[in-house]
């Protein structure tokens, strides 16, 4: 790293630095330097750093371009630890999906604090306003949903009887299927969670009450990624360069994918297209049922709409309590905070639209 960039590192990034050369010459068997170290902005829940680390000696010697990712210190509802989620990106890696792959799991808190991992770097821009809006993407953008669909017909192809015990172990108990209880078991969480805010919100009440009394059959548990939606995959010109961002995978529906994709939040001011922002609903369900051999069932992916407009108006209320409460204050997380009322109001609508 150049002189001037190790002086923009504050005291603290430094240690940490300090920390990982020294953690990384013990464990990979071979000198090991940071020559770049760079905050990356964005993680809600995370601290992610772009790093060069050069391995000298050892038999993992070389040179790596790669990001870490460690816990920040706050988290939101159903969030996994970097273990956790380390486990569940290992598994879509080699189910190939596309997604970094993940290295160097760190579960022990000694070294620097807190859990953390690396992995690969890979190319593309994720931001909103670059995804549905950048006149270089023009001509991708036409087959990027199809790209996500293949890719997200992977992720669900993982089962609980494919993997490791420990990733079984991290998602916790499988739930059943065949029947209501994966959406009962939503509607029992986000009532859990209405009672932590200390706060009324009558509409997330309301929604509750339609979600209970309009929950779908699951037709089979899957490996669901949590936060599929535009913001969590790398593009450029050149095509999708993978999904990131594990930390709400579960065991689930497919359709709470599908439907998170599709969300209004999630196209970033262009209404019209309604998946991402930039797609249409129907070629992106003919699109994943050719690759995954599922039907998609419409009145469930609005179902599942429903349910992730209610967690993520929650989730916004959360965001704003850590700015309030002084815990991990910032103008961002003060930002979403006002947000609630939109999903709120958005949650209305779609229960209308379903009669």
């Amino acid at each position: 790293m150049a002189k001037t960039e190790q002086a923009q590192l504050d005291p603290t990034a430094e240690r940490l630095k300090s920390d990982l050369e020294n953690y990384l010459t013990t464990r990979l068997g071979g000198h090991t330097t940071i020559d770049q170290m760079r905050p990356l902005t964005g993680g809600a829940c995370q601290d992610n750093y772009l790093v060069d680390v050069q391995v000298d000696g050892g038999q993992q010697g070389g040179r790596y371009a790669l990001v870490f990712r460690s816990d920040k210190g706050g988290s939101l509802l159903g969030s996994l630890s970097r273990p956790e989620e380390y486990l569940v990106a290992e598994a879509a890696y080699e189910a190939g999906v596309k997604t970094p792959r993940p290295m160097w799991l760190e579960a022990d808190s000694d070294y620097i604090g807190r859990p953390f991992y690396f992995m690969e770097r890979i190319d593309g821009r994720a931001t909103a306003r670059y995804v549905v809006r950048d006149r270089e993407l023009n001509a991708y953008r036409k087959q990027l949903p199809e790209d996500l669909a293949r890719n997200l017909a992977l992720i669900h192809s993982v089962k609980p009887a494919d993997v490791s015990s420990d990733l079984i172990e991290s998602l916790g108990k499988v739930p059943g299927a065949g029947g209501k209880d994966l959406a009962l078991a939503a509607v029992a969480l986000i009532r859990e969670y209405l009672l932590g805010l200390g706060e009324p919100h009558p509409a997330l009440e309301l929604a509750a009450n339609w979600l209970e009394g309009h929950a779908p059959a699951t037709d089979e548990v899957v490996l669901v990624h949590g936060d599929f939606r535009t913001g969590n995959f790398m593009i450029s010109p050149d095509g999708l360069h993978g999904i990131v961002d594990w930390e709400f995978a579960h065991w689930g529906d497919r359709h709470e994918d599908i439907s998170w994709l599709c969300m209004r939040d999630w196209r970033f001011g262009k209404i019209q297209k309604e998946v991402g922002g930039f797609g249409d609903r129907e070629s992106f369900y003919a699109a994943y049922e050719k690759a995954s051999g599922a039907k998609v069932d419409p009145t469930a992916v609005r179902y599942w709409e429903i349910v992730g407009n209610v967690r993520w108006a929650v989730g916004s209320v959360q965001q704003a309590d850590r700015h309030l409460s002084g815990k991990d204050r910032g103008i961002e997380l003060a930002a979403i905070g006002r947000r609630t009322c939109e999903m709120e109001y958005e949650i209305m609508r779609l229960i209308e639209h379903a009669g």
